[in-house]
């Protein structure tokens, strides 16, 4: 699907297609979705609830081509990772303006998270030394024992609307790249672009039955969860869901990594530099409109740093909301008006709580847009940790400020939190940032960085309440995660070895 149309009558629609063993098929569902502009509130498509039977149709024409696919040799795997970086290179203007339709993000961001997921599928091109295994000698008389990392079969994704490029690129790729075959279900709310993806990516040589692609909600979900051929799970998204997929997949017997929610912290001590501080903390709050899991939700200002409170107020008003596609837009829209409403209500809650509103981004008007799911810069001052816009995460342009006396209770605060996706330090201190790096308990930490997702050569590493699984996605842990590892131990025999008789113990002699 490369065009974005306009609002056109029910029958001139475009449907997202079903991806089953190499063919884009029409599904047979009578439950449909639309898909709408956030911005203009366009339906841009409609796609499908995939049945029962076209579920496991693409399971099992994934469990069909692995026996092939397996046995593919490393370096045929590695040249079709290498065509589709390209193509993606290639393709990816034409991937953003689609991504900025039906998610609503800028087009720059929509550059950025197609970016991010390219970058794992370069490193997928070094797996060859990625899936190594290894091999020691002599381990006992003439013994010698090795390892083999194998894949495991058919495995699963579950991808969420607020990056429908980079998370979906965190999944098959790598799974694929590792011998696996894979069952890809996008967020139903905007699957145009990774639908574009798939597309290069069986334009890249992915053989048929490799990759495969469902639409739906809960049903679909189950269905990979409890499939007797599904042997591993990929999820991002929601506490809520992702403790579901964890369970239940788990309970079938599933490798599951369920990424979930957060709410992370940005903490600042008055040492930091003032002005890449404040432009870290804004951009950071409100880019995306927010709908980041490693956004900066909550900001701890340490000691005489809350002087700078009106400084950060003053630039994020500075911020112009826009349709994603207008030109120098920062803040577009959220992704849906049940979005739009859920943000207005949490931050109703927080004026009814007592946290003073500093800048109010609920009545924003855009010109030209005025349908559009808008929520502008909002700014909670006075926030404690038994308010409700603290504890949820908000999912939107709304940044919580809190003070605290010193580090050690800004370290205290953040630990007590039960989220441990990311937090970030602003300082110009050494010891200090080597304290809060040792003291936190949080699984990605950014020391004058407010957004520490790791590139792909290391791990997403996510904790605590945002993470159930051990192992996370992409980077060496996503390696381990999608293989099986395999130990062999071998003595080979030559015609002078002489005979030592039955050996009953258990030690290799």
């Amino acid at each position: 699907m490369s065009a974005i149309p306009s609002t056109a009558s029910r029958a001139d629609l475009p449907t997202v297609k079903l991806l089953i063993d190499g063919e884009f098929v029409e599904s047979q569902s009578t439950e449909w979705r639309d898909i709408v502009n956030p911005a203009t509130q366009d339906v841009l498509a409609r796609v499908p609830f995939a049945t029962a039977a076209e579920v496991d149709a693409a399971i099992r024409a994934a469990h069909a081509a692995f026996a092939g696919w397996k046995n593919t040799p490393l370096g045929t795997r590695v040249r079709i990772m290498l065509k589709f970086q390209a193509l993606i290179r290639e393709h990816m203007p034409r991937i953003a303006k689609t991504l900025t339709a039906e998610q609503g993000k800028t087009l720059p961001d929509a550059e950025g998270d197609i970016f991010r997921g390219l970058e794992v599928v370069e490193h997928a091109c070094s797996i060859g030394t990625l899936q190594q295994g290894e091999f020691l000698e002599n381990v006992a008389g003439a013994v010698d024992t090795y390892t083999l990392r194998q894949p495991l079969g058919v495995c699963a994704g579950v991808t969420p609307f607020n990056f429908p490029a980079m998370i979906p690129l965190w999944m098959f790729p790598m799974a694929i790249v590792c011998g696996n075959t894979f069952v890809l279900k996008p967020s139903e709310q905007d699957p145009l672009s990774t639908m574009q993806l798939v597309e290069l990516a069986l334009e890249a040589g992915i053989p048929k039955g490799v990759l495969n692609v469902v639409h739906g909600g809960k049903d679909v979900v189950d269905a990979l969860c409890t499939h007797e051929h599904v042997k591993a799970i990929s999820f991002v998204g929601s506490t809520a869901v992702g403790t579901h997929v964890y369970r239940l997949g788990s309970e079938h017997g599933k490798r599951v990594q369920s990424m979930m929610g957060a709410k992370n912290h940005a903490v600042v001590l008055p040492d930091a530099n003032r002005e890449q501080t404040l432009n870290a903390l804004v951009g950071a709050g409100f880019g995306a409109a927010g709908q980041r899991c490693m956004a900066t939700s909550v900001v701890v200002l340490v000691g005489a740093s809350q002087q700078w409170l009106p400084e950060l107020i003053e630039k994020a008003k500075t911020l112009k909301v826009n349709a994603g596609h207008e030109p120098k837009t920062d803040v577009g829209p959220v992704v849906s008006r049940v979005a739009k409403q859920r943000i207005l209500g949490l931050i109703d809650a927080g004026v009814k709580e007592g946290a003073t509103l500093a800048l109010d981004g609920r009545h924003v008007k855009v010109p030209g847009y005025e349908d559009g799911n808008f929520i502008g810069p909002t700014v909670f001052t006075d926030v404690s940790t038994e308010m409700q816009v603290y504890k949820t995460e908000i999912f939107g342009p709304v940044l919580c400020v809190i003070a605290v006396p010193t580090l050690d209770d800004a370290i205290a605060l953040v630990n007590r939190n039960p989220m441990g996706n990311g937090v970030g330090l602003f300082t110009q201190s050494g010891a200090a940032a080597r304290k809060f790096q040792s003291e936190i308990d949080i699984g990605q930490v950014g020391i004058n960085i407010p957004i520490p997702v790791p590139v792909p050569y290391f791990s997403f590493t996510g904790s605590r309440g945002s993470k159930l699984g051990d192992l996370g996605p992409y980077g060496k842990q996503v390696v381990q995660f999608y293989t099986q590892t395999k130990t062999v131990t071998a003595r080979w025999f030559d015609d002078a070895t002489v005979n030592d008789g039955v050996n009953t113990t258990i030690s290799l002699r």
